[in-house]
């Protein structure tokens, strides 16, 4: 049996949060100029929290308004392009993005590529099924917010054969219970399935009936709809479902056992978050009891599971699924009612990717802001995930996860070189030559690891600071084509340093020794 752990939950005396509540997260209109509101949910535009990319007009005629626009990206390989969004250190945030294709490439399929939260790889995007049918497509994660700022990247990768692109992003905060527990502090979790059963409609719980926009699907499969429970208090459920999801289920006659093949899809081998809701009808509960077991692939997951009107949900923090996946809920001996459930989530559990060190994403971030034209994609995590590093940047990844090099060579930049740059002590490259930087060259003494320090071709002013000869390590330092001006120090005149200086400085020789 593999090692999980399961808790039962029933009414608890949790305060229920209130149905009218309007999400207070932040809903982002991918390429729009224009701030609107449908169904009570606030919509901004995305030029406050996006640096690179080019809006774009669907070329489809579209019925909602956030599938009317996308932010297109260039399609450069394993360069990511991120949303930066504030957010409350410590929440736990609902992130959806969404994605419809609209032909903004000139192809008729759309393209595949993949996408991040933060430092950690979430999935990637493949929207070509949906959009065949004229659908668009969401992903739904939770994830803790480890700063003030939470990033959502997108990235090419070899399967991307145009520019990725994306419609809609959402940043929702979620209540304290909400999937409590996972640990967010090594987890975060990526929506497989989430669907209320027994309803034969084709419209989906949403806000306000959920007060965090969750989506739930209906699932009628070929089972025995049953009218449900229409008095459930949700407010003792920790993940507060919707009260609507109990108000129809799926059932069995006495004595039958229900088989299920659920979530809908084949899974990849992995870990899963698995949430169960129950709750028996009151006029039905009069009848007598309704227990069973609940079996997935053959492995007991809970047994003699009692379901009342209050209700009860069953979870599972890491079940182990691969493939298609089969719920048995088997009647329990001497229970004379049929099994029944109402709704299920189900998660993929992943791994979070880790965070470059604080230190040095400050300064590196203190370096963007000085630059009039930094890199486009100089943002989200500098380091994270693995094959999708900063451009320029390279790191290393032990306990530590640090800045080693930084190659902006021949980039065009213009701005100053900020003295926090000394920070990046990790460093043992500098390469900033060809570019238009100018101002004075800060004290990079605390670089006790530098091995090359190019600052050649600028705009560089003032003396060569003599605290460059501190740096033991240092053996190559061009300072040519400059307006540096004074004495040469003489601690830079050394054996093992390749030092030049010339020309294009106004520079004088250090007095002899």
């Amino acid at each position: 049996m593999p090692s999980v752990s399961l808790l039962l939950l029933s009414l608890l005396s949790l305060l229920p949060l209130s149905s009218s509540q309007s999400p207070s997260g932040t809903l982002i209109d991918c390429g729009t100029v224009n701030v609107y509101t449908i169904n009570g949910l606030k919509w901004l535009p995305d030029n406050d929290y996006v640096t690179g990319g080019t809006p774009k007009n669907v070329a489809v005629a579209v019925a909602v308004p956030t599938l009317s626009t996308v932010r297109s990206f260039p399609n450069k390989l394993h360069q990511k392009f991120c949303y930066v969004v504030p957010v409350f250190r410590g929440g736990k945030y609902l992130v959806r993005t969404t994605y419809f294709y609209g032909g903004v490439n000139g192809r008729d399929s759309p393209p595949v590529f993949d996408q991040m939260v933060d430092g950690t790889f979430w999935s990637e995007v493949n929207t070509t099924a949906d959009y065949a049918h004229g659908l668009a497509s969401y992903y739904e994660g939770v994830f803790l917010a480890q700063g003030k700022h939470m990033s959502l990247c997108i990235g090419s990768n070899n399967y991307t054969d145009s520019d990725p692109f994306i419609s809609a992003l959402e940043f929702v905060p979620l209540e304290e219970s909400v999937y409590n527990s996972t640990d967010f502090g090594k987890f975060g979790l990526h929506l497989i399935a989430r669907h209320r059963f027994g309803y034969s409609g084709a419209d989906n719980i949403r806000y306000p009936d959920d007060p965090f926009d969750r989506f739930w699907e209906p699932l009628v499969d070929n089972k025995k709809p049953e009218p449900g429970n229409l008095n459930v208090s949700v407010s003792g459920f920790w993940n507060l479902p919707p009260s609507k999801i109990f108000k129809t289920a799926l059932a069995t006659r006495p004595a039958q056992r229900m088989e299920l093949t659920w979530p809908p899809v084949f899974l990849s081998s992995s870990r899963y978050y698995i949430a169960l809701y129950f709750a028996d009808n009151p006029s039905s509960s009069r009848e007598g009891t309704r227990v069973f077991d609940i079996i997935i692939n053959g492995i007991p997951y809970y047994r003699n599971l009692n379901v009342t009107p209050d209700g009860v949900a069953v979870f599972a923090t890491h079940w182990p699924l691969s493939g298609a996946t089969n719920i048995t809920l088997n009647p329990a001996p001497g229970s004379n009612k049929g099994p029944l459930i109402n709704g299920g989530e189900v998660f993929q559990v992943l791994e979070l990717g880790g965070r470059t060190l604080t230190r040095d994403v400050i300064a590196l971030e203190t370096l963007r802001n000085s630059l009039q034209n930094p890199p486009l994609d100089w943002s989200g995590d500098p380091c994270l995930p693995h094959g999708y590093s900063w451009t320029g940047i390279t790191c290393t990844y032990g306990r530590r996860i640090r800045i080693v090099t930084l190659n902006l060579t021949n980039m065009g930049l213009s701005g100053s070189l900020p003295s926090n740059i000394s920070r990046l002590t990790a460093l043992s490259g500098i390469w900033l030559g060809n570019n238009n930087l100018y101002g004075t060259i800060p004290d990079l003494s605390s670089l006790m690891r530098l091995e090359t320090l190019h600052l050649e071709d600028n705009q560089f002013s003032g003396e060569i600071p003599s605290s460059l000869g501190k740096i033991q390590s240092l053996r190559e330092l061009f300072l040519q084509n400059n307006n540096l001006t004074g004495q040469i120090p003489s601690s830079l005149i050394k054996p093992g340093l390749n030092l030049k200086t010339s020309p294009g400085n106004q520079l004088s020789s250090p007095p002899p020794s």
